[in-house]
Protein backbone atom coordinates (compact mmCIF):
# COMPACT_ATOMS: atom_id res chain seq x y z
CA UNK A 1 0.00 0.00 0.00
CA UNK A 2 2.85 2.37 0.77
CA UNK A 3 4.29 1.87 -2.70
CA UNK A 4 1.04 3.02 -4.29
CA UNK A 5 1.23 6.30 -2.38
CA UNK A 6 4.99 6.84 -2.45
CA UNK A 7 5.52 6.44 -6.20
CA UNK A 8 3.09 9.18 -7.35
CA UNK A 9 4.38 11.45 -4.59
CA UNK A 10 7.98 11.03 -5.73
CA UNK A 11 7.04 11.65 -9.36
CA UNK A 12 5.15 14.82 -8.44
CA UNK A 13 8.09 16.20 -6.45
CA UNK A 14 10.52 15.38 -9.27
CA UNK A 15 8.25 17.02 -11.82
CA UNK A 16 8.06 20.25 -9.83
CA UNK A 17 11.81 20.58 -9.36
CA UNK A 18 12.80 20.25 -13.04
CA UNK A 19 11.48 23.63 -14.33
CA UNK A 20 13.21 25.50 -11.52
CA UNK A 21 16.63 24.20 -12.52
CA UNK A 22 16.00 24.63 -16.25
CA UNK A 23 15.31 28.36 -15.85
CA UNK A 24 18.45 29.11 -13.82
CA UNK A 25 20.20 32.39 -14.79
CA UNK A 26 23.79 32.48 -15.97
CA UNK A 27 26.71 32.85 -13.60
CA UNK A 28 30.26 34.05 -14.18
CA UNK A 29 33.46 32.39 -12.94
CA UNK A 30 33.09 33.95 -9.47
CA UNK A 31 29.53 32.68 -9.07
CA UNK A 32 27.79 36.03 -9.53
CA UNK A 33 24.63 36.24 -11.59
CA UNK A 34 25.16 37.84 -15.00
CA UNK A 35 23.22 38.40 -18.19
CA UNK A 36 23.24 35.27 -20.32
CA UNK A 37 25.22 35.63 -23.57
CA UNK A 38 23.26 35.78 -26.79
CA UNK A 39 23.27 32.81 -29.10
CA UNK A 40 26.14 32.65 -31.52
CA UNK A 41 25.34 34.34 -34.81
CA UNK A 42 24.81 32.03 -37.72
CA UNK A 43 27.92 31.50 -39.78
CA UNK A 44 27.86 33.57 -42.90
CA UNK A 45 27.75 31.58 -46.09
CA UNK A 46 28.97 32.79 -49.44
CA UNK A 47 28.13 31.84 -52.99
CA UNK A 48 30.29 32.22 -56.07
CA UNK A 49 29.22 33.66 -59.43
CA UNK A 50 27.70 30.31 -60.49
CA UNK A 51 25.49 30.16 -57.39
CA UNK A 52 27.38 27.37 -55.65
CA UNK A 53 28.49 27.64 -52.03
CA UNK A 54 32.11 28.70 -51.66
CA UNK A 55 34.45 29.91 -48.94
CA UNK A 56 33.92 33.57 -48.19
CA UNK A 57 37.57 34.40 -48.84
CA UNK A 58 37.59 33.24 -52.47
CA UNK A 59 37.51 35.86 -55.23
CA UNK A 60 34.02 36.60 -56.51
CA UNK A 61 32.24 35.04 -53.52
CA UNK A 62 29.44 37.10 -52.01
CA UNK A 63 27.60 36.59 -48.69
CA UNK A 64 24.12 35.14 -48.92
Amino acid sequence: MRRLIALPLMLAVAGLSVPATAAAPCKDAKGRFTKCPDKKPATTRCKDAKGKFAKCGTPGAKPV
